[in-house]
């Protein structure tokens, strides 16, 4: 006669549940990285951009206003040319941080590639919008980004555009990314 293995099925219950439960750990972890930016950790243009869906529902359903800020980095290639692209990077989580710490918890920072950022505002028109990107304009412009004893300046164009019941988050995008360019041209 051999001796039987007897398995407590309680502990085996509880042993599944807290592998199950690490297993759902590990799927909400990926999914975050998935959305957001592996160098500044703000969001990534895919969380942005679900971001953006999210809050143009809630203001269609809701008449809330939103603002949609678009920034692109001025000057920003002579950063990675004279300090190199450790300090570029370096220059790029600076200013993710800098433009988080100046927006509410309730409003998205998104890298949306190489050095454009774009901000999203609930509860905020076109002028709350153009008023919080003169600030962010001179708070970047007022910061002296240094990396290994040398300074460089930061400074950026916002283009400002207000939702409008767009249906497109990429034409919304669009749209502040023009405004963007529109004020780049006249600096």
């Amino acid at each position: 006669m051999t001796d039987a293995v007897v398995i407590d099925p309680y502990s085996e219950i509880e042993r599944m549940r807290a592998e199950i439960e690490a297993l759902r750990l590990r799927a909400e972890l990926a999914e975050a990285a998935a959305d957001h930016d592996v160098l500044t950790n703000v969001l990534n243009r895919r969380g942005f951009i679900a971001a953006m869906k999210s809050a143009m529902a809630f203001s269609q359903r809701h008449g809330t206003p939103a603002v949609l800020l678009y920034l692109d980095l001025d000057g920003f290639k002579s950063v990675n040319d004279t300090l190199g692209h450790a300090a570029g990077d370096a220059a790029l989580v600076h200013i993710a941080n800098l433009l988080a710490d100046n927006l509410r918890e309730s409003d998205a920072v998104g890298r949306l590639g190489g050095d454009e950022f774009g901000l999203l505002m609930l509860n905020a028109g076109l002028n709350g919008g153009r008023d919080k990107a003169s600030r962010l304009a001179e708070a970047l412009a007022a910061e002296t980004f240094t990396w290994n004893g040398r300074t460089a300046t930061l400074g950026g164009s916002f283009g400002v555009r207000a939702f409008n019941g767009h249906s497109d988050p990429e034409v919304w995008l669009a749209e502040a990314d023009a405004a963007m360019r529109v004020r780049k041209r006249r600096r």
